[in-house]
């Protein structure tokens, strides 16, 4: 049972972008596949797990987030066809609203959202601590690496595929940064995005691997494919 004190520490991490979830031994089964989190009775998420995870080898897992106005189906885009092949769980929620609250003026809901998700997560199925990253496009982005560096001490690695900009909390922790961003980007223009971004955490003392694309704003196949290998080479 939770008690007040829990619930007003909840509430002033979530209000400080800082997620509480840690990765531990699962306590219960989770099914393989497809399936709806069952958080929410309106916007929700979903969890894929792939048809070759095993509770006796930790899985990498990426927290996927979807851009402006969008969702957690198409949030899963990027990743979705290389979940089985790459043995990935892949976790993406829904905002709140229609797009993440620190883009509205600060954290909270969603923090507090995405904790939740992250708890069930762990308690269900088997998580390599040493693979977890949080990704995301656009608005997504952005968010990815705010909450990534705000809780770097949580995630391994941030994925940002043409990211506006970045608002973390804080410094905790030291995950790797993936960026990518389209040279003919109409939406977020990457000279005032990645290229002044990309600067800013390299000086921070970041280890980012950047990639700039012929292209609009948009996840090529060839980048998606990028991210991954990346992702999944560091971990090993």
């Amino acid at each position: 049972m939770t008690t007040n004190k829990q619930q007003k520490q909840s509430r002033q991490a979530a209000e400080n972008g800082r997620l509480l979830a840690r990765v531990t031994p699962p306590t219960e089964t989770g099914s393989l596949g497809l399936q709806p989190l069952g958080l929410s009775a309106k916007r929700d998420g979903f969890i894929y797990v792939p048809k070759g995870y095993q509770a006796s080898r930790p899985a990498p897992l990426v927290l996927m987030l979807h851009g402006a106005g969008g969702d957690a189906e198409g949030g899963l885009v990027p990743f979705r066809q290389l979940a089985d092949a790459a043995g990935l769980i892949l976790l993406a929620p829904d905002s709140r609203r229609q797009t993440w609250d620190v883009i509205y003026g600060q954290y909270g809901p969603d923090i507090a959202f995405i904790d939740q998700a992250l708890t069930q997560t762990f308690s269900r199925y088997a998580v390599d601590p040493t693979r977890l990253a949080v990704e995301g496009f656009s608005d997504g982005a952005s968010y990815a690496l705010s909450i990534g560096i705000t809780n770097g001490d949580l995630f391994s690695h941030v994925i940002a595929f043409s990211p506006g900009f970045m608002v973390p909390a804080g410094q905790e922790g030291s995950p790797r940064l993936f960026i990518s961003h389209g040279t003919h980007d109409s939406v977020l223009p990457i000279e005032r995005c990645s290229r002044k971004i990309v600067p800013q955490v390299q000086r921070a003392g970041y280890d980012v691997l950047y990639r700039e694309f012929n292209g609009p704003h948009t996840v090529p196949p060839t980048i998606a494919d990028d991210a991954l290998d990346w992702f999944m080479a560091e971990g090993k």
